[in-house]
């Protein structure tokens, strides 16, 4: 005879410790560890963004002219009539001994067409190049809204690719006007930070300059921040960008008003700290996002690689913007395509019709499997409530989030719960048809049964791995939970009740009822 204590017996219990104490701050919302409403349970926000990939592109050959500016002002290659335009960049080289440096220089970039006339280059970008720089613009805007999202303070933001060129965000837990605003403007806010010269030889008469003129003189007409009818003329070609940024942080100035801190790497800090140094006495502008925050005049080289931006911020401003700059520029443009709110009301009669559902199914469950099986579905049963306390247990350590499809993966894996159970008693009251023993029928029940639950619920967790892997957001909910409920249903069902009944075999034997254990009518 074995012992009422085995090992089986102590792995469910540890188990069921587990599921317990992990469970309860998510069914009792006390403190701890929990799990996440989705978007459909909580209410929120469901935007559908589009990427302006074509702005991403445009981006790039100003960032190519930006370096190829600087590299020429570092090696004192002259060059002249430096533009770029959305679809390539253009410029003179006045030193025709230059031309082999020039050369080699642009060997290096990848993804570069170099025409020359002359002394005269023309450079676009290759096919591939622009085929890369498209898809990584929406993979890197997947990046930093999410980035921005978690630092502004939302649980579990969604932000995934949809389509080819399109971003499907979904904020659960917005429920005010004015938190939809704000994720709003700052899933919106490109965060494009530059530091550009002012063009002082021309800016006196910017007001009464066309575009066209200044594009003419390789410049550019921005307008500030805080007044849009007061121009400032720039050089186009920034003398760096928010690329080179590093971080970015609200604080406030000596008078108390909230600023902007940033800091830049290496590269950017030697460009500013060379630029600053040789323009003593000129402006430079601080543009952000296509306005100029602020243009002082350099007094002295600012080294060091750390500058600030002021402009009559807000708090929550500055707060917003930093965290923009920190996360990461949007390489293009983003437009809302489509905006759905979902009420929390809604949310709530979801949990609700899921309750239900979960409630009565189980309780059906429950009914047939002791009315059936006996006291063996009792132990079923019980089995069954561990498993939906695993469930919750898992999902609430790895602050999984729970949508409605999840829902329904956990209606899933109790009927598969159930079914092990079933195809487990079912071989148990195989050996006592063929007049085996209790003890015979229960060990070869359950190597029979596990072969074909191991091999059913492995073949359901590799179709729960490819729908997370290949799916949607609501699609990778159900396959959370539904994979969760496969590994849970296997600990619960073959070793949980096996456990259970080698501790109670010498109470089984001793009662010789297998009625009322197993439903099953036999002679001792």
């Amino acid at each position: 005879m074995k012992k009422s204590f085995n090992t089986k017996l102590f792995f469910f219990f540890i188990a069921t410790l587990f599921g317990v104490l992990l469970s309860i701050p998510s069914l009792f919302q006390t403190n701890g560890p929990k799990v996440v409403l989705g978007l459909d349970l909580q209410g929120g926000l469901n935007l559908l963004l589009g990427v302006k990939t074509q702005e991403a592109i445009k981006s790039r050959y100003t960032t190519l002219a930006s370096e190829i500016n600087y590299y020429s002002l570092d090696e004192q290659i002259l060059i002249d009539s430096l533009k770029s335009k959305e679809d390539s960049i253009s410029f003179s080289l006045l030193d025709s001994n230059e031309m082999q440096k020039i050369d080699d220089y642009l060997a290096k970039i990848p993804g570069l067409v170099v025409n020359k006339n002359n002394l005269d280059y023309t450079i676009t970008l290759s096919e591939t190049e622009l085929i890369n720089i498209e898809n990584f613009a929406i993979e890197q805007a997947i990046g930093n809204i999410r980035n921005r999202l978690d630092q502004f303070g939302l649980s579990e933001p969604s932000v995934t690719k949809q389509g080819v060129d399109s971003i499907l965000v979904q904020l659960p837990g917005i429920k005010t006007q004015e938190d939809e605003q704000r994720a709003l403007e700052l899933i919106s806010k490109g965060g494009h930070l530059q530091m550009m010269a002012v063009d002082e030889a021309r800016n006196a008469r910017v007001n009464n300059m066309t575009a066209h003129e200044a594009e003419s003189y390789g410049d550019v007409i921005l307008p500030f921040v805080n007044d849009s009818t007061q121009k400032i003329l720039l050089k186009a070609i920034p003398v760096l960008d928010g690329s080179m940024l590093t971080d970015a942080r609200a604080a406030y100035d000596q008078n108390g008003q909230p600023i902007i801190n940033f800091t830049l790497n290496s590269q950017g800090g030697k460009i500013f700290g060379d630029f600053s140094g040789k323009n003593v006495g000129n402006r430079m502008a601080v543009v952000l996002d296509g306005k100029v925050y602020s243009a002082p005049v350099i007094r002295e080289r600012i080294g060091g690689g750390s500058g600030q931006i002021s402009g009559g911020f807000s708090v929550q401003e500055a707060s917003d913007i930093a965290i923009a700059l920190r996360s990461g520029a949007l390489p293009a443009p983003i437009v809302l395509l489509e905006k759905r709110s979902v009420g929390p009301s809604l949310g709530a009669d979801s949990i609700k019709a899921s309750l239900v559902a979960l409630i009565s199914g189980s309780i059906l469950v429950i009914v047939f499997m002791v009315v059936y099986y006996g006291l063996a579905g009792v132990i079923a049963n019980i089995a069954l409530v561990v498993n939906i306390l695993l469930i919750i247990a898992v999902m609430s350590l790895f602050g999984a989030t729970l949508t409605l499809p999840g829902m329904a993966g956990i209606i899933l894996s109790v009927g598969m719960a159930v079914d092990a159970n079933v195809i487990i008693n079912e071989r148990i009251r195989e050996g006592f048809r063929a007049g085996e023993s209790f003890i015979k029928s229960l060990e070869n029940g359950y190597a029979n049964a596990s072969r074909a639950i191991f091999d059913s619920n492995l073949t359901g967790l590799i179709t729960a791995v490819l729908l997370y892997v290949y799916g949607t957001g609501a699609i990778k909910g159900f396959a959370i939970t539904m994979a969760i409920g496969i590994i849970a249903s296997v600990i619960t069902a073959i070793v949980g009740t096996h456990g259970i009944f080698r501790a109670l075999q010498n109470t089984i034997l001793k009662s010789g009822n297998y009625s009322l254990w197993f439903g099953y009518k036999r002679k001792v």
